[in-house]
């Protein structure tokens, strides 16, 4: 298969072509149907001549061009009218009937704030001349209207409002948020290739239009990405000040998956600057050894890693109902836990002995009610190990007693 992208050095055009290129070269093995040969890139620096090569030679055209921000409003026409009847023109002067697709926009629509809208008015007239294209040629064309897009790779202080804020939180630069109650639906760039992936083997999500809201339908005249999110500007920008000190609170905010906050942070990364690539945690140091944190979450504990020197032993405490999984990582130690208290013949409870290698990597459970502690056996090499608490550590409510594992 032969596809031709235009618009391939745009936001979108850029993500679809790397994840066609990893299915290309067989980086990517989750669509084995598709068999891509050649990809056709061609933007705005393109030699227009190579457009007949390409028009004549695809298999599936992905038409991605189109104008956003002009200095005059006829260049709305000429980027989003002008460029799809060149092209359209040239499939069918090789009488290439091959699937065409469409990126337009939720403003075609002309609906609500989108009434009058220049731009709505030129994707809406995209749009009648690829329908009109469709009817004469009897080619598959797949209309899809856009929402707000955003995922990396956005161009900032454009027109995408998440990457823009992305971009300036990360980099310290001011924002401005006129209402933070406006609201958007909004589509994350992942979300949006795998729905044109989709597309391009056959199963292309269909809909129509109930006002600039899409409707699920079979035999739709319109395709659409069927998850999108809807959020406000104000929880945008709570979220992004929150990433933005994840480095200092070490906290994590909730991620589920699939969620918007998860998609947002990969966004807000991937405009990190060099500078703020790396940050310092605080190690916590004594003639021991040391003990970092690394994360914490909401729901699900915090992490850390405890470095011991040669021969010591760190530990010697009990929990009512912390747990905790210790796992070395380098070095060679022992790990000791034992019940508290006595049994029923007013003995001490036995003492569980395991030895750990970072040649073996292994978990221990630390278990609530137990009195635990991690031994360096190594007399030249530090024993570190990473660990994971199911909650965060409380000073108000430490829930750790001192006591020895073994009376020495």
């Amino acid at each position: 298969m032969n596809i031709l992208i235009t618009g391939a050095v745009g936001f979108v055009g850029k993500n679809l072509v790397a994840s066609l290129k990893n299915i290309q070269e067989k980086k990517d093995r989750t669509r084995p149907q598709l068999c891509i040969e050649e990809i056709y890139e061609y933007d705005i620096h393109t030699n227009p001549a190579l457009l007949d090569y390409f028009c004549e030679k695809a298999d599936f055209v992905f038409n991605l061009a189109g104008v956003n921000r002009p200095q005059n409003t006829k260049e709305f026409i000429a980027g989003n009218f002008g460029f799809a009847s060149t092209l359209l023109d040239t499939l069918k002067k090789y009488q290439n009937n091959c699937p065409v697709m469409l990126a337009s926009s939720i403003q075609a629509t002309l609906i609500g704030r989108y009434a009058g809208s220049e731009y709505g008015k030129s994707k809406l007239a995209g749009e009648e001349l690829f329908l009109r294209y469709g009817e004469e040629t009897g080619a598959k064309t797949l209309i899809y209207r856009f929402p707000n897009l955003f995922g990396k790779w956005c161009r900032p202080n454009y027109n995408s409002a998440v990457a823009t804020f992305c971009n300036n939180i990360a980099n310290d630069l001011e924002i401005t948020v006129n209402d933070p109650s406006v609201e958007l639906e909004l589509l994350y760039i992942d979300d949006l290739v795998e729905e044109l992936l989709d597309a391009l083997e056959g199963k292309e999500h269909r809909c129509e239009f109930n006002g600039v809201n899409a409707v699920g339908q079979s035999d739709g005249k319109y395709c659409f990405a069927p998850m999108t999110h809807n959020t406000t500007l104000g929880e945008i920008v709570e979220l992004l000040y929150t990433f933005k000190e994840q480095p200092k609170t070490l906290w994590m905010p909730e991620i589920p998956h699939h969620s918007f906050a998860k998609k947002l942070y990969s966004t807000y990364l991937s405009y990190l600057p060099e500078h703020k690539t790396k940050f310092e945690l605080k190690m916590n140091c004594d003639d021991r050894g040391s003990f970092t944190e690394l994360l914490k979450t909401a729901d699900c504990g915090q992490f850390s890693v405890n470095i011991s020197k040669p021969g010591i032993t760190k530990g010697q405490h009990w929990h009512h109902s912390k747990w905790e999984f210790f796992i070395v990582v380098s070095g060679h130690g022992l790990i000791q836990e034992r019940r508290i208290g006595l049994d029923e013949n007013g003995q001490p409870y036995p003492v569980m002995n395991f030895e750990v290698s970072g040649e073996k990597i292994e978990a221990i459970h630390m278990l609530p009610g137990y009195t635990h502690n991690i031994i360096n056996l190594s007399e030249t090499e530090n024993l570190v190990t990473l660990m994971w608490a199911n909650e965060q550590f409380d000073p108000d409510h430490p829930d750790t007693f001192f006591e020895l594992v073994e009376d020495n």
